[in-house]
Order: structure tokens, then sequence, then C-alpha cells
């Protein structure tokens, strides 16, 4: 019967969770994904470049706010049963309060794993797969960077200008300087009175009629006319930043290069897509924190809600109470926040470490005690 009334309440709570963070995690990704149409508007990747990137950084919003769904979710379906006096079946039943709070204690180790496997596997599987789609894309979207009276250099080593376009896809008055991708003294300056923008299988160009080409070189110069000639434009790349980032790295890269830190090494260890130095040092450290100890503050907030089991609702200040004790879940979750941040630091490594742990463990004696009183 026990276990029954257990697994009642774990149910309902999993499935409200699951719900909240479809919901809350959808409306945050449509806001970031409004946010990304940059990559198509600015930097010129097409359209399955876009939805990918934004699709793939879904895991990193779920983790994100995974703690204070958990937290919600817990705090509601615990309230929703006091109010609706089905904590009461919980207590005749033979079911003491401390084993209530063992089970979601329990309940909340759960969240503590997947919350680990989703921020140091998950998330940055997603994020790099992500990146990689900026990384292997070339500008795909011209038609929609080219814009009258305004200088294009969204690409690297190449800039656009037009003057108008008259008739659609027709653009007058073309202007376009190529930079070496080597030697930055030498450069081309294109001058076309009229273009279009013609696709095939293999490239993308522009076709360019009735002008001029301007090679500049580091001592000296040449120019020629032209009638008709094709300007390949699948060479070139966005400047979408396609470096990854610390927390697109996987774990084995940030041990090895916080463990190199951590020996006091002088030397810069440097790979194919990351540095590693006293100046990476602090975001790395900052970032294993985040995915490995960072989750420790869901038990926290899992006991958090259990002190709603020790006010009643009969109680006139049971509102009052309900309050402080979600206003203290969102500060907890606001500190987790605030003290990862200053990791590096070590007074903020000791209360970034000692706090929750502290935290847990008077809670559990408090809620011991309180639940010897009520027995």
């Amino acid at each position: 019967m026990k276990k029954l009334l257990f697994v009642h309440f774990l149910k309902d709570t999993l499935i409200f969770f699951l719900l909240i963070s479809f919901s809350l995690g959808l409306i945050v990704w449509v806001i970031q994904a409004v946010n990304y149409l940059d990559f198509m508007t600015e930097d010129g990747h097409g359209f399955y470049v876009y939805f990918s990137y934004t699709i793939y950084n879904f895991p990193k919003i779920i983790h994100r706010i995974l703690p204070f769904v958990f937290f919600i979710s817990l705090f509601y379906q615990i309230n929703r049963y006091e109010l609706k006096n089905e904590l009461i079946i919980f207590w005749i039943s033979g079911v003491s309060r401390l084993q209530f709070v063992r089970a979601i204690l329990s309940f909340s180790i759960f969240f503590f794993i997947f919350q680990i496997i989703l921020g140091a596997y998950i998330s940055p599987f997603g994020q790099d797969k992500a990146r990689n789609f900026i990384r292997n894309s070339n500008v795909d979207f011209f038609p929609l960077l080219f814009q009258e009276g305004k200088f294009i250099d969204v690409v690297q080593n190449l800039t656009i200008y037009i003057e108008s376009e008259k008739p659609v896809g027709v653009y007058n008055n073309i202007f376009l300087k190529e930079d070496n991708f080597k030697d930055k003294n030498i450069s081309k300056v294109i001058y076309a009175k009229n273009a279009v923008l013609r696709n095939d299988k293999n490239a993308r160009y522009l076709e360019l009629n009735n002008g001029d080409v301007l090679n500049v070189g580091a001592s000296n110069t040449n120019n020629f006319s032209f009638e008709k000639i094709d300007f390949d434009l699948s060479q070139y790349t966005s400047k979408s930043t396609s470096f990854p980032k610390i927390q697109e790295l996987n774990n084995s890269l940030l041990i090895k290069c916080f463990n190199h830190n951590l020996q006091g090494k002088t030397n810069r260890l440097e790979s194919k897509i990351m540095i590693c130095d006293k100046g990476s040092f602090k975001n790395i450290k900052e970032e294993l924190f985040k995915r490995f100890y960072k989750p420790v503050y869901l038990p926290l907030l899992s006991l958090l809600a259990c002190l709603i089991f020790f006010t009643s609702k009969e109680d006139v200040k049971f509102t009052f109470y309900k309050y402080i004790i979600f206003s203290t879940g969102i500060m907890a979750i606001v500190i987790s926040e605030i003290t990862v941040r200053y990791v590096s630091n070590i007074l903020g490594l000791y209360f970034f470490i000692i706090f929750p742990l502290f935290a847990i463990f008077s809670l559990y004696i408090f809620i011991h005690i309180k639940s010897k009183k009520n027995n």
C-alpha cells in the first residue's frame, strides 16, 4: 500500500515535470530561435543550418531550466496534495513524514544523475554538433544579404557593395573587394555594371557583366576590362564564430587542461580546438564544477519543498509559510548560479562546495527532529 502511494505521487510529479519542462523549454527555444535568425539575415546561412543549429541547442535549454522546473514540480505537487487532503491518506496508511522525505530525496538523486549526464555529455555534444553546422557550411543565402546601398562584409575576405537592384535579381553598379586569404597586402577590386546570382549543382556564383578588375599587389597593380566573368561565391564562409566555446568541449579535454594548470605547468597546451593556458583555466574550472557539482543543489531543493509537510492548510499562516519556502527555493537556485562564477576564487570555491552540503545536512536534521515530534 505504501509503495503504491509513493509511486502515485512520484508519477504525478514526473508527469508534471515533463509537461512544464517541455512547455517552458519550447518557449525559451522559440525566443532563442528568433535571436538566431541573424544566421540567415546577417550571416548568410541557409534555413537548414539555422534550423539544425537551434534544434541541437535544445538540450542546453533543458539543462539550464531543470533545477527551477524540478523545484516547481515538487513544490506544486506537495502543495496540491495538502490542499486536496491527499497527504492525510499517507499519514493514515502509516507513512511517516520522514519516510516521505526519504522517498522524495531518493527521487531527487535520479534527477541529480540525469542533470550530470545532461550537462556533462548530452548538452556539450549537442552544442558541438550545432557549431559543426556553422563550421562546415558556406554562405548559402546570398540573396538575403544583398541590400541596396550597403557595404556587406559578413563573409571572410570579401566586401560587396550594390547600388541598386532593378529589376529583382539584377544588381546594378556592383563593387567587390576580395582580400587574399594568405597575404592581406594583396587584394582584388571588381566593378561591374550589372550582375546576376547564378546557381548550379556544384557552385554558386555571380555572373558579372561589363566591368573592370583591379589587382592590387604589395609592389605593383594592374587592371583589365571584361564583358562577362563568373565570380565564384561557394568558397566563402561566414564570419560566424566557428571555434568551439568551452561549454561545447568534451570532458576529457577540460579535465586534461584543468590538471595541466593545477600542476602549475607554465607551458601552453594546445590542440586543434582549444588553447589551454592560465587565461582559460578560470572558465574551464567553472565549467567543470557547473557540470559535475552544481546538480548537488537538486537534493537541497527537494528538502526545501518537503518543508510543506510540517505545516497544515488549517494553519492561518499556511500561505505565508508557502511563500517563505518557495522564496527560499528560488534563492537557492540563484545562489547556485551566482556562486559557480566565483569558483576560481578560493573563498568562492569553498562556499560553493560547502554551502549545499551543509544546507542539506542541516535541513535533514531539522526534518528528522520535526518528524519525531509529529509522530
